[in-house]
């Protein structure tokens, strides 16, 4: 990352591009979890938070798979964003920027990025609304239920999931090793991510 960039402006990008609460929710929570993998593997978490926080900030204003996040990228050139940062936000949907990922940080947004949508989902239907209270269990049971939080595609978890333990784990991480993974990061962020149970009714 540019030595100028941190994950505050990360951030401040967002909040340019991004109104809706619950998309910031997501990027937070992607950016937790990045975070807390690149402590795991000696990597530098401030670059990774960031790079977690940035990777849909285009989604509100380009909300369609033709468009993003190809078009974000253009944006996040002219705000001096590095390359490198880029194509790793690029590579997060190879089918339509053709940009494969290769680095351990592009596997690793891959591999963070949608199951932290089914976490979210089941912390919001809790009556307590409260992260502390999901347990390995509680996703498990929502896994099973492809009609719940539908628009996460099991399948692809596990392949990128999959994808991220070869590359980075040699193999040895497995599915809901890294989910509790995922979701410990985001307890420990609870207040941040409005998941803290003031959501409660």
């Amino acid at each position: 990352m540019d030595n100028n960039k941190t994950r505050q402006d990360a951030w401040d990008t967002v909040c340019r591009y991004v109104q809706e609460r619950g998309l910031r929710r997501h990027m937070l929570a992607v950016s937790v979890a990045m975070a807390d993998y690149a402590d795991r593997l000696g990597e530098d978490r401030e670059y990774w938070a960031a790079v977690g926080l940035l990777h849909d900030f285009d989604w509100e204003i380009h909300p369609n798979l033709g468009e993003h996040p190809g078009k974000g990228a253009d944006i996040l050139r002219s705000e001096g964003w590095d390359e490198a940062t880029i194509r790793t936000i690029l590579s997060h949907y190879t089918e339509g920027t053709g940009v494969e990922r290769e680095e351990p940080i592009d596997f690793a947004l891959l591999a963070c990025d949608e199951i932290t949508g089914l976490i979210i989902a089941t912390t919001l239907v809790k009556p307590s609304r409260n992260i502390a209270d999901v347990t390995i269990s509680t996703i498990r049971k929502k896994w099973k239920d492809h009609r719940f939080a539908a628009g996460v595609d099991r399948d692809d978890v596990t392949t990128v999931v999959s994808d991220f333990s070869r590359e980075c784990f040699g193999g040895q991480l497995e599915l809901w090793e890294h989910i509790g993974n995922v979701l410990a990061a985001m307890q420990a962020a609870a207040a941040d991510l409005e998941l803290d149970g003031r959501l409660a009714a």
